[in-house]
């Protein structure tokens, strides 16, 4: 595959990437390579390469016969994939906050201010996330874990990350009126900063599963 060719492929990989994540292809929906060859005005190859990449993140299923499908979601794959997360989460800010300065910590108070500056679901549509909320959400969250100084682990929490980002989508209309997620995140925030291992650990544990609480309850 040429450098132009890649490019392409990429371009398309980066897209359906954003529209599975934001649950725009819902969970389970098949495919339809021609109907994104049209879409994309691409060729059938570089549609085929996107969605194998995508297949090896667990974003898509390819099934002989069958074609292409979003990956589903259910109960089970989200209380696996929170313990993971949270396995994952906590050994980064532990490693983090052993080794962060005082550029992460600044960090850290610049991503929560314009994290809770940020609308959180779109004005003409409260059941739908704000881009710019996920944007800024995310940041946050990797703000708190960038003095890690792991690679691997980091790579690891990143994929963990993008898979969430799905329930995460679907928890916006089962939100419950006495959560206060900005309250959370403070307090994620505070610890961190104040370099308390026990009291940061056991907060992104429960800003994590809270949100598993809910999304199950619209599961089940």
């Amino acid at each position: 595959m040429d450098s132009v060719a890649r490019t392409i492929a990429n371009d398309v990989y980066e897209q359906l990437r954003h529209d599975i994540i934001s649950c725009r292809m819902p969970p389970g929906s098949k495919i339809n390579i021609q109907a994104l060859v049209q879409k994309y005005e691409v060729s059938l190859g570089a549609v085929r390469e996107a969605l194998s990449k995508l297949s090896a993140e667990g974003l898509v299923d390819a099934r002989a016969q069958r074609g292409y499908t979003v990956s589903d979601v259910s109960p089970e794959d989200l209380a696996e994939l929170t313990d993971a997360r949270v396995r994952i989460e906590q050994e980064c800010l532990k490693l983090a906050i052993e080794k962060g300065g005082l550029e992460w910590e600044t960090d850290i108070v610049a991503a929560l201010h314009r994290l809770s500056h940020t609308p959180y679901t779109m004005p003409d549509d409260p059941a739908v996330l704000d881009q710019r909320w996920v944007k800024a959400h995310r940041e946050f969250h990797r703000a708190l874990v960038s003095a890690c100084g792991n690679r691997w682990l980091l790579r690891i929490r990143g994929q963990l990350y993008d898979q969430s980002e799905r329930y995460r989508q679907l928890s916006v209309p089962l939100a419950r009126a006495e959560r206060d997620v900005a309250q959370e995140h403070r307090n994620i925030a505070d610890a961190v900063i104040a370099r308390d291992v026990a009291r940061a650990c056991a907060a992104i544990a429960s800003h994590m599963w809270t949100t598993t609480q809910i999304v199950t309850t619209g599961l089940t």
